[in-house]
């Protein structure tokens, strides 16, 4: 009798597990960024309000390399949704723009919202010397995660003053942690990260090292934007770190959440609902979200088509989307 009550068990468990696999489309795997970044606490708010909801959905954050991780990781299917920049979600889409994406255009590609700006930090070490990027030319520096959107952003920012990855006395390519670290040990004389204002990395570095930001601005800022209509300018506050006492001037992408066609309309629609019905619960979630989310904003400049069931949300917000 035992042991047929232990084997009507496992046939319960794996008939759970079964339906479970039946119904991955309602589980959405989240990709996000460094835990050190804004990405990650804000993919894990997320995950929380859809889990909290509990209308059928169940999410989960993943932290990994960035932007172009993530969008190769929704190709794959590895992911289901990410936090991607809105420059790299539309050179996926359009196959062009990366190297890695040439050629290979990912129409299944769809956003969810645009979330917030995402800002160029370049944090540099004051006993370094550098004021200006092209100040960059020699020295070493942090330019990201091999692949990651703060990488494209560094390769851009350069190319507008004149000067490449090859100009750069060591071009790093590591996580931002990892880029704390080689500051903080002065292996590092600067640090290029693409992040909302107030992430813990910049931060943490301001803390234990005179640092200064360094402004993107003045010609190269207005040619950099012409050839790069996704960035727009944006002036990181005086005060937004220790010893950044003055308004630097600067450039952004914006984040945004992307997911693709194999995501169901309903477990979108359920998911968004959840993490954009209620405008407090999700701004409760960081100051990026605070001082910049609206509904209104979460539509404009889109890299990649809507997906229906963000359409349907949106529409039932009063927004003119299709």
């Amino acid at each position: 009798m035992k042991k047929a009550v232990t084997q009507l068990s496992a046939v319960l468990v794996l008939g759970t597990a079964a339906f479970a696999l039946a119904q991955g489309a309602n589980f959405l795997t989240i990709g996000s960024g460094s835990t050190t970044g804004v990405y990650f606490p804000v993919a894990t708010g997320m995950a929380k309000l859809v889990n909290d909801a509990g209308d059928g959905v169940r999410a989960n954050a993943r932290s990994t390399g960035g932007s172009v991780f993530n969008v190769n990781a929704l190709a794959t299917g590895e992911l289901d949704a990410a936090l991607v920049q809105n420059d790299i979600t539309y050179y996926a889409y359009k196959g062009t723009g990366l190297p890695s994406f040439e050629g290979k255009a990912n129409a299944k590609l769809r956003t969810m919202a645009v979330l917030y700006p995402e800002v160029l930090h370049v944090v540099a070490r004051k006993d370094s010397g550098i004021r200006s990027i092209a100040d960059l030319k020699g020295k070493r520096v942090v330019i990201g995660d091999l692949g990651s959107g703060t990488e494209q952003t560094a390769k851009q920012v350069l190319e507008a003053y004149g000067l490449g990855f090859d100009d750069l006395g060591q071009a790093l390519r590591v996580s931002p942690a990892q880029g704390i670290t080689l500051m903080q040990d002065k292996r590092a004389d600067a640090l290029f990260y693409t992040v909302g204002v107030g992430a813990s990395a910049i931060a943490q570095i301001a803390q234990t090292v005179p640092v200064s930001l360094v402004p993107v601005a003045g010609n190269q800022a207005t040619t950099l934007l012409k050839k790069y209509p996704f960035y727009v300018r944006y002036n990181i506050p005086g005060g937004a770190y220790k010893g950044a006492g003055a308004t630097v001037p600067s450039v952004a992408v914006q984040a945004t959440l992307v997911t693709t066609t194999a995501a169901t309309d309903d477990t979108v629609y359920k998911a968004m609902t959840a993490m954009f019905g209620n405008e407090a619960a999700l701004k409760a979630i960081h100051p990026s979200l605070a001082n910049n989310f609206s509904y209104a904003k979460a539509v404009k400049g889109l890299p990649a088509p809507l997906h229906p069931g963000a359409v349907k949300f949106f529409k039932e917000k009063g927004l003119n989307v299709k």
